[in-house]
């Protein structure tokens, strides 16, 4: 009896131990079960987009298509009603991404309420306008892409994303694409000139320098902007009108777009424009047709600044409900601003006028980058105030602004080689702009602060610690008899007078498009006083585009384009003025004689009445006061010394298809210093099924030679370069003869012949 009861015990205790072992199991596998997919870092990427996908609301879903400007908002602890009201849309998971909120501290607050109080903690994404810089402020775009220097500028953009990155962003709105030949417009400033060719590869370098791969927290998602065609608005005035052709949207506006997306551009941004009468952010042809389909576009799109709720005064919608279906069903994503999104996308799914299908699409590309940013493992990642605190504004950081400063100035004039100037030249400088630092910033600096930059007077006044200063005329350009007497006062003692003019940066940017390009009126009075000392001047032309100088050719002695040039201004123009760099910037934009010739570019077309130079006699297309030519072409620029061209050819006049072309020019350096040319080769297709312009830029070196050297310089040519787009945006080739040219700017070339049969 006692031996069958303690088998009874034994039993016992052994259903008891299984049970529990049993229970343990059963909770271990409810708490593997627990762990959601999306939230398992050794899943595809895809796989947890899906998981997440699948366990999202359509108010959640739409929140991750909502970005909205963050404002004061600076964390959970404000009083501020509207950023209460943004930080429940945060636990609401009613905001996927925000603008303007920056710094460690900041994003680490708020990315907390999003990760920590939501119920599928989703991590939000900071972006941020980083058009030149983040702190530490490098020259306008415009001028940075004078320098021809890709390398110079993917490490530019390089040292940019590390200060955002350091600092909270995500994202930046740059690079901006648009190819304009409108210097009026304000925007010019933020792109890369007139030329497809050369701004395509500058839209490759500067998204390769923003984003790298994108894994490593240094680096930030670039955004190509504006698409499509931004910089054809009418007159040059912002948000204005476009009416351009599918011929001319494919060969000259959309190639840098293409070769920035084909550099794995995360996202792109559609343009405030109409196309062929549809507004960008809903034009299916432009986001659907070419954007995914004929380019390949595997990011997602977002609208700039209210663009969603701007139909309405386009005359293209009736209401935001109306904005938004057409909106996301024209290729639109992620809506900036207008928050139509969240207010409506719930209702037209319903609806079945916006497919959830649609939808998935759009939210799977956004989670997709934020998976690829590492933000899920670790969402702070970005939000390191130590790291912050030792990237921004570095020593380093500054030494690279300088370099790309001062190799983005343009030497256009230098008579007599008045430049560069010994240590022991007596300088008068004069123009209020070059003591104002405030001036030298323009409308896009992200959080640079132009207290720490370095003015033209600061700066030169270390090569120079004689130097004498003086106002010359206001800050808004103006003058008085007053301020010009003291000018020429300064100027008695003076060898050189150093006069810094043009316009304030804060003329720069969006919503800075004028009507008047010239220099100003008080400018002009100061300069024609100091041409009577009979004193040398140099002009240190401040703007952020080509100006008319046509006024002031003859009056200087010098010009020096300085453009606008971020925290190292003054210490770059130092640097060029004393001749420690020798210029070699080439210019981007043809300079225009008068605004009347605008829009006026190189590579334009012939007409049926060319110049008598071609035809003779009368009748042709002209202006009768000025020539057709601009002051300054593309690809202008002079050096300290000076280079000259002999024996451009070729090693074959007949090619196929399958041959390549080696293209051959003598090079040498003339003059009594080391210096640096742009060589630069150009084709035309004479005769072509569709007429094409009288020259493309398809090739250049940049070539540095030492005093009395000489180098034979080659180009690679194949048939590709000597191709063009249909209006349907089927590249086409076609043989024939073509002219190349090979020249030290797009005016002054030599050429040759040859032809490309169809073998």
């Amino acid at each position: 009896m006692k031996r069958l009861n303690l088998a009874i015990v034994l039993l016992i205790f052994c259903v008891l131990v299984s049970a529990q072992k049993s229970t343990k199991a059963t909770k271990s596998s409810k708490s593997v079960k627990e762990v959601p997919a999306y939230k398992n870092p050794r899943l595809a990427i895809s796989e947890r987009i899906a998981d997440l996908i699948s366990r999202m609301t359509i108010e959640e879903k739409a929140g991750q298509l909502n970005q909205i400007s963050s404002g004061s908002l600076t964390g959970p602890s404000t009083k501020d009603e509207g950023d209460v009201k943004k930080i429940e849309q945060i636990r609401n998971g009613e905001i996927g991404s925000f603008l303007n909120l920056t710094g460690s501290k900041n994003t680490y607050d708020v990315q907390k309420i999003a990760v920590e109080e939501t119920r599928l903690g989703i991590p939000l994404l900071f972006a941020l306008d980083v058009i030149h810089g983040y702190k530490t402020i490098f020259p306008i775009p415009l001028a940075e892409a004078c320098s021809w220097d890709l390398e110079e500028i993917e490490n530019n953009q390089r040292v940019a994303a590390a200060e955002a990155s350091s600092a909270g962003i995500h994202w930046t709105f740059a690079p901006m694409c648009d190819i304009s030949a409108d210097p009026r417009w304000g925007r010019v400033m933020e792109g890369a000139g007139e030329d497809p060719f050369l701004g395509a590869l500058i839209a490759a370098a500067r998204v390769r320098g923003f984003q790298g791969d994108l894994t490593d927290g240094k680096h930030i998602m670039a955004c190509v902007k504006h698409f499509a065609a931004y910089g054809a608005v009418e007159a040059g005035r912002e948000y204005n009108h476009v009416d351009i052709s599918r011929y001319a949207l494919w060969n000259k506006y959309l190639p840098p777009y293409k070769a920035g997306i084909d550099a794995g551009a995360a996202t792109v941004m559609n343009s405030f424009n109409v196309f062929e009468g549809v507004p960008a952010t809903a034009n299916k042809y432009l986001n659907v047709d070419v954007l995914k389909h004929k380019l390949g576009f595997k990011g997602f799109t977002i609208s700039d600044w209210n663009t969603y709720s701007e139909m309405i005064f386009h005359g293209y919608a009736s209401d935001e409900k109306d904005c938004l279906e057409k909106a996301m069903n024209g290729g639109g994503m992620v809506e900036m601003s207008s928050q139509t999104t969240i207010k409506y996308l719930p209702e037209l799914v319903a609806e079945g006028k916006i497919s959830m299908a649609q939808v998935d699409e759009a939210v799977s590309k956004i989670l997709y980058y934020k998976f690829k940013l590492g933000l899920f493992e670790q969402p702070y990642r970005y939000c390191d105030e130590q790291r912050e605190k030792n990237e921004l504004f570095s020593m380093q950081n500054r030494a690279v602004a300088r370099k790309s400063a001062g190799n983005s100035i343009i030497l256009l004039k230098n008579e007599n080689n008045i430049l560069p100037l010994k240590p022991t030249t007596k300088v008068a400088l004069i123009g209020y702009y070059a003591k104002s630092k405030v001036d030298m910033f323009d409308f896009w600096t992200a959080k640079g602060e132009y207290q720490q930059a370095v003015s033209i007077l600061e700066g030169l006044s270390t090569k120079f610690p004689n130097l004498i200063y003086s106002d010359g005329y206001k800050a808004d350009a103006t003058t008085t008899d007053s301020l010009i007497n003291r000018a020429l006062e300064a100027a008695k003692n003076a060898d050189v007078l150093l006069v810094n003019i043009g316009l304030s940066g804060a003329l720069s940017g969006e919503d800075r498009s004028l009507a008047n390009i010239k220099i100003p009126a008080g400018q002009l009075e100061l300069l024609k006083a100091l041409k009577k000392t009979g004193k040398p001047i140099v002009a240190l032309i401040s703007s952020g585009r080509p100006m008319v100088l046509t006024q002031i050719q003859d009056i200087s002695n010098v010009l020096l384009q300085c453009w606008v040039l971020g925290s190292e201004t003054g210490n770059a123009v130092a640097d060029v003025v004393s001749g420690l760099v020798n210029p070699s910037a080439k210019t981007v934009m043809s300079f225009p004689v008068d605004e009347g010739q605008i829009p006026v570019y190189y590579n334009h077309f012939n007409t049926g009445r060319p110049l008598p130079e071609v035809q003779g006699g009368d009748w042709f297309s002209r202006y009768r006061d000025i020539p057709n030519q601009p002051l300054y072409p593309f690809g202008y620029g002079l050096s300290y010394t000076q280079f000259a061209y002999s024996n451009v050819g070729v090693n074959r006049t007949t090619f196929s298809k399958s041959d390549t072309i080696i293209v051959k020019v003598n090079l040498k350096n003339i003059g009594k210093l080391d210096g640096l040319e742009i060589v630069q080769l150009y084709i035309q297709d004479p005769v072509a099924s569709l007429v094409r312009p009288i020259k493309e830029l398809k090739g250049y070196q940049k070539v540095a030679l030492k005093q009395g050297e000489e180098k034979i310089v080659k180009f690679k040519l194949t048939a590709n370069e000597l191709g063009f787009y249909s209006s349907e945006g089927n590249w086409t080739i076609e043989p024939g003869e073509f002219k190349i040219m090979v020249g030290t700017n797009s005016d002054n070339v030599s050429s040759t012949v040859v032809r490309l049969v169809d073998k």
